[in-house]
């Protein structure tokens, strides 16, 4: 689909159950309202009939005080343009619950156009072996286990999104806003995505995968208030040379002591904590096209260019630029795409 062929409404389910995650149904329902109502400033016909559909007709409890109204029951000789499976925080309940789903999705995934799960959504798509052979992911937190649970599935616990032929996969929560931008961009192209984007002030693509976010989720995890402390200040403070005996001098502790604290409480060495923080900071430098590699890696406080790169093939087998050539063409550093 792309803005010269898209000369009709999209008709798009989002489908609930009992108990699914309210913002992963907010979230892309938001972003697709957000296109109509810019397709209507450029005089344009709307883009996007968003409808309710679940197994029975009605009110449909979600994981907060919020419900959504089903207008419309999943079957398999009315299929919408496409569909967006919303997930659960107890997804194997879910599932047992919802057969029903599980089996519309067997049934239908060769016949529309675009069939999307977000986050532990994912497992409805494994279950009825769409997904099989194909790349997909899902929230970090369960990628392990739909790996083991689906071992046909090729789980990517890193992406923020993945597209497989018609089938599409996410991320936690708020990665299905950035699915549905994708699908906008798809469709309208890309002035409209990032008109919606700048509306609801997120990123068009995010930089970076799931674990972009590690170094400062480890600081606010770490128990002892003196490491995450110290966290803090390296993050702060990325463009000095740390030792481990100037860390642990830092932390008032013994050289060998903190080692092994730090280890303990981070589940990384110092040496590997500083450089995911210095790698973090290189994704989203990297998303600005206008720095030369050479400024990314002095900014991101790599001691110089070929440090920056060394860590790039450790930590994703592709060297910065490879990295930034696949943002900018197709937002591989906060999703990918499997055609």
């Amino acid at each position: 689909m792309n803005s010269t062929a898209l000369t009709t409404t999209t008709t798009l389910d989002m489908i609930v159950y009992p108990g699914f995650k309210a913002l992963e149904a907010i979230g892309p329902m938001s972003v697709f309202e957000y296109a109509n109502l810019h397709l209507q400033r450029r005089n344009r016909p709307p883009g996007y009939d968003v409808r309710i559909a679940s197994i029975h007709l009605g009110r449909v409890p979600s994981d907060t005080l919020m419900s959504l109204e089903a207008t419309k029951v999943l079957s398999t000789l009315s299929l919408p343009d496409g569909a967006i499976i919303v997930g659960s925080r107890h997804i194997q309940a879910a599932l047992a619950d919802g057969a029903a789903i599980v089996d519309w999705v067997a049934q239908v995934s060769p016949r529309i156009t675009r069939l999307a799960a977000l986050c532990s959504g994912a497992f409805f798509l494994a279950a009825a072996g769409v997904l099989d052979g194909k790349r997909a992911t899902t929230h970090w937190s369960v990628a392990d286990r739909l790996q083991a649970d689906f071992p046909s599935v090729l789980v990517d616990a890193d992406a923020i999104f993945l597209r497989a032929d018609n089938l599409w996969t996410s991320a936690g929560v708020t990665a299905g806003i950035d699915l549905a931008l994708a699908m906008v961009e798809e469709d309208f192209g890309r002035d409209l995505a990032l008109e919606v984007a700048t509306e609801m002030v997120v990123y068009l693509k995010r930089p970076g995968g799931q674990s972009q976010f590690s170094a400062h989720l480890l600081s606010e995890r770490t128990a002892r208030p003196n490491i995450r402390e110290l966290q803090n200040w390296i993050l702060e403070n990325l463009h000095e040379r740390f030792t481990v005996a100037q860390l642990a001098e830092k932390a008032l502790m013994s050289e060998r002591h903190f080692a092994r604290t730090f280890q303990q409480e981070v589940g990384l060495s110092t040496h590997e904590f500083i450089e995911g923080c210095r790698f973090e900071r290189a994704t989203q430098l990297l998303a600005d096209l206008a720095l030369s590699l050479k400024t990314v890696a002095a900014r991101a406080c790599f001691s110089d260019e070929a440090h920056m790169r060394r860590v790039f093939l450790k930590k994703l087998g592709i060297p910065p630029r490879m990295y930034r050539e696949r943002f900018a063409t197709t937002g591989v550093g906060a999703a990918a795409r499997d055609d």
